[in-house]
């Protein structure tokens, strides 16, 4: 019995995976997933989460230290009559202090929470700016997987052709064998096969060409061997939910809590406090000219009236800044409703265009046959026969670009908005 490494486990499963038929759906899955710009999603995110952090201890007391060596001009003095036998000391002119002071705020009438309201508003725009900035490679794979498609359905006309030829072939050469044929006419055949076989080679060089760049940017391995899924028709939408709208959305919804904490930071504060530590002289009792500890505690009051010198015209600006969004989304909104209204006319075109080639590709075909039949009678030529076989090889081919066009076309339809 044969053992298996892990190596070779690994190996089989890789290979394996890569014989796998590959899915439009997929392909969109591993590009966003290896693409370098998905880094920024959990970056944002922890982003998000420290400056949340940081807001969240906004409401813990806050400690400050401070301290100061001054000399100044002169100092307060008081002189009494030398009656009163009494004398009052004066403050040195060089003066010390060394503080340190603790404060909570006792109103904070809910600006942390709407700076961490605004903070997850923020971060949950950048993801959509993100989901905006990814979205794109739906069209890129689109284009690269359909062309793929397109280029495996031309080379499976491409044999048909070259089987009708040999076909021809097999004839010509038996009516020479029975001295009915020409030589001129089996070399006309196998010249027109060698044509069609350089077609081929054309053909495989261009699917490598689209193939290697969908590998980079699935990260996975597409190669001449690898089968891409042809997609079911997708129905049409006249939704549009496109991420762009989000971002529109979000943003109108930043600029309105912006102006919610603008207006909460008009109101008073108040803070209770605590300080302590040691000055010369005493700051709380300027006789004491020695260096001294002191303490002082209770509530302060801070109100910042300027800002209500600009609150009109901040709240204008903002409201100005949600009409230019709002309009940016409008425009959003009518350029892609025309590029859905192509692509609609596209698609209608292309159904019209295969409803038709069934019929052209029927009566080739038919007449394909007869040939076939008369150039091993000797009815016709080869050249005849040649015509013939181009004609319903053609129309073979015309009908697929059409199919894959309007697969395409869908396709683009529902990335275009949005579903």
């Amino acid at each position: 019995m044969i053992k298996l490494t892990p190596l070779l486990l690994l190996l089989f499963a890789w290979r394996t995976s890569i014989s796998q038929p590959l899915t439009l759906s997929e392909c969109y899955t591993l590009a966003e997933k290896t693409y370098p710009l998905t880094k920024q999603r959990a970056l944002i995110e922890k982003t998000k989460e420290y400056t949340i952090a940081n807001i969240s201890k906004g409401v813990y007391p806050q400690f400050l230290v401070n301290g100061s060596a001054t000399y100044q001009s002169d100092v307060t003095k008081i002189t009494l009559p030398q009656s009163t036998n009494l004398t009052i000391p004066s403050v040195s002119k060089d003066q010390y202090k060394l503080y340190g002071e603790v404060s909570q705020t006792l109103t904070d009438f809910g600006i942390n929470k709407q700076r961490r309201t605004i903070s997850q508003t923020d971060a949950q725009l950048q993801q959509e700016n993100l989901n905006t900035q990814l979205y794109q490679l739906k069209d890129r794979i689109n284009q690269l997987f359909f062309g793929t498609l397109l280029i495996d359905e031309q080379l499976e006309q491409n044999d048909l052709a070259a089987k009708d030829i040999q076909t021809g072939i097999n004839n010509v050469q038996a009516t020479i064998h029975n001295g009915t044929g020409f030589t001129s006419s089996l070399n006309k055949l196998k010249a027109e096969l060698l044509k069609t076989n350089q077609q081929a080679i054309d053909l495989r060089s261009t699917r490598k060409a689209y193939t290697d760049m969908l590998s980079l940017f699935i990260d996975q391995p597409v190669t001449d061997t690898t089968k891409l899924t042809k997609p079911i028709p997708s129905a049409l939408t006249t939704s549009i939910n496109r991420p762009e709208l989000k971002a529109y959305d979000l943003q109108i919804q930043s600029y309105t809590q912006q102006l919610r904490l603008t207006k909460l930071n008009l109101n008073p504060q108040l803070n209770a406090f605590f300080q302590g530590g040691m000055g010369k002289p005493n700051p709380v009792n300027f006789l004491s000219t020695n260096l001294n500890g002191y303490y002082i505690t209770g509530i302060r009051l801070t109100w910042t009236i300027g800002g209500w010198y600009t609150y009109k015209k901040d709240r204008l600006i903002n409201q100005n800044n949600q009409e230019m969004i709002k309009a940016q989304k409008n425009t959003f909104l009518f350029n892609t409703q025309l590029t859905l209204d192509q692509q609609k006319e596209d698609i209608t075109r292309y159904q019209q265009l295969i409803a038709s080639d069934d019929e052209i590709v029927n009566l080739r075909e038919s007449v394909s046959k007869a040939s076939g039949a008369q150039l091993q009678n000797g009815v016709i030529t080869a050249n005849d026969y040649l015509l013939d076989i181009n004609a319903a090889s053609q129309a073979r081919q015309d009908r697929a670009v059409h199919e894959i066009q309007l697969l395409l076309s869908q396709y683009n339809h529902q990335t275009t908005a949005g579903n």
